[in-house]
């Protein structure tokens, strides 16, 4: 049984989606006001992890992640950097699925921009306006009126007594504090500091809030309700209670059954800033030298519901963690033996079964709210568990294909975090010093088998001794 913990009722439920077998998925994607973010990434491969995971368990998905495209961010840098709305925000949608495909996150079935949505948006607006939810104010802008919505305050825990409301508590800026709690914008009345980026519709010259965006965007792709809703926790107030009561105000049908959030970055135990010199792209982390593939397993190996302090000796020991299954699974498919000895039998029927523990261990652990630390724990338990049998000579190539498709098929399908290994050819200079590394090992020469091992390292190679001979990998 499937159970994820819902922000919204605050404890875990069994997942019974609306439909049976498929799943409909939405995510808050980036403001393309700048690049994104490893605190936006963490977000991002979560959401990436839990449809991997409902696809393993035999879900179909369709899975909508927006792009923020126009708001108070992306105009006011736009108009700093002396473009278009358009032609700057299209240089970070690009960053941003460069990003994805380098973190080896599968692609989301729509990425619906804000910008070619405002018609949806309009159409919220007069439903809500038509319901006596929404009033337009002096300066022509449009506002939610939060007291005609008797739930608001429930997915955030405020209370409506908490709450202003009416004229004197409007909130037009996209972002505010619990404290600005009140009626929300939901089209901003242009203004000269919007410059050219605005829309003449028939609800007055404008352009919208942010808010009604995601609204919008999902339920355009989703229909008025849908299974799950992933996002930040800081996206949790005002954003994501702001989008039940536009959307359930103008479809009275429940938006969203399943809210899931994940919790904050920290970058060496502080929240990440500009000003502290603790914020970081995925670019400046690949200009360091990072494996991407390891800042994902750093971004998704802490359960999503705890603050994750990300450092750079976490993607070292991320690297490390990959790196030593790398090896184990080609030491698997090198090591294996055509058939173990009465001993050895006995080695491998043991390994065998737990095998089929680990298989259930992972899957419980990951039924249970996604549970990455035990599911990885019984991971590396059958790592290290393989590896004492393979020194004994006591792993079949049946069961070494069976511990293989375990890893491709049930680890990395989920985790994504694995690079199938093409044979590698190994350059003629470099096999010809393996060749003389070898000859000298058998006469007992050590000095220059050192000295050998040294030469290839510097060509950018290793060499593992083994008893069927040298091995070569890159270093």
């Amino acid at each position: 049984m499937t159970r994820f913990f819902n922000t919204f009722t605050r404890r875990k439920e069994e997942f019974v989606p609306l439909q049976k077998g498929f799943v409909r998925l939405y995510s808050c994607g980036p403001t393309t006001y700048f690049y994104a973010h490893i605190g936006n990434y963490r977000a991002y491969c979560f959401a990436d992890l839990l449809r991997r995971y409902l696809e393993w368990k035999g879900f179909k998905t369709l899975h909508v992640m927006n792009i923020t495209d126009v708001d108070d961010k992306t105009i006011r840098e736009s108009s700093k950097a002396g473009k278009s709305l358009k032609d700057y925000t299209e240089v970070y949608n690009q960053a941003f699925f460069a990003d994805l495909h380098t973190l080896n996150i599968v692609p989301a079935h729509y990425y619906p921009k804000a910008t070619e949505h405002v018609d949806d948006m309009l159409t919220i607006i007069q439903e809500l306006i038509a319901h006596n939810k929404a009033y337009k104010s002096e300066d022509g802008s449009v506002y939610f009126k939060i007291d005609s919505f008797k739930d608001y305050g429930k997915l955030s825990g405020l209370k409506m007594a908490d709450l202003q409301a009416g004229a004197s508590g409007r909130v037009k800026k996209d972002e505010y504090s619990k404290e600005s709690a009140s009626d929300f914008v939901l089209w901003k009345a242009y203004s000269p500091e919007d410059g050219d980026v605005f829309w003449e519709t028939r609800v007055g010259k404008g352009r919208p809030g942010w808010h009604i965006e995601c609204s919008a965007m999902s339920t355009r792709y989703l229909g008025y309700s849908f299974d799950i809703h992933t996002g930040g926790v800081d996206l949790i107030f005002p954003h994501h209670e702001n989008e039940i009561a536009q959307s359930e105000g103008a479809s009275k049908k429940k938006f969203v059954n399943y809210w899931l959030h994940n919790e904050h970055l920290l970058v060496d135990g502080k929240k990440m800033s500009k000003s502290l010199g603790n914020f970081y792209t995925l670019r400046d982390l690949l200009s360091k030298g990072f494996d991407p593939l390891a800042v994902r397993y750093a971004l998704i190996a802490t359960h999503y519901r705890s603050q994750l302090n990300f450092t750079f000796d976490v993607v070292h020991a991320a690297e490390k963690t990959l790196s030593g299954l790398q090896d184990f699974l080609s030491h698997l498919k090198d090591d294996a033996v055509v058939a173990g000895k009465e001993k050895d039998g006995q080695i491998a029927a043991a390994l065998a079964r737990q095998l089929e523990k680990t298989k259930a261990d992972f899957t419980a652990a990951l039924d249970d709210d996604l549970d990455v630390a035990n599911a990885l724990a019984s991971v590396f338990e059958l790592q290290h568990a393989v590896n004492k049998a393979l020194d004994e000579k006591a792993v079949s190539r049946v069961l070494a294909t069976k511990i293989a498709a375990f890893f491709w098929n049930d680890f990395n399908s989920i985790f994504g975090v694995l690079k199938k290994q093409a044979a590698e050819k190994v350059p003629v200079e470099v096999q010809k010093l393996v060749e003389e590394r070898e000859a000298a090992r058998k006469s007992k020469d050590f000095k220059k088998s050192d000295a050998l091992r040294e030469q290839i390292k510097a060509l950018g190679y290793a060499v593992d001794d083994t008893e069927k001979g040298a091995r070569v990998k890159k270093a």
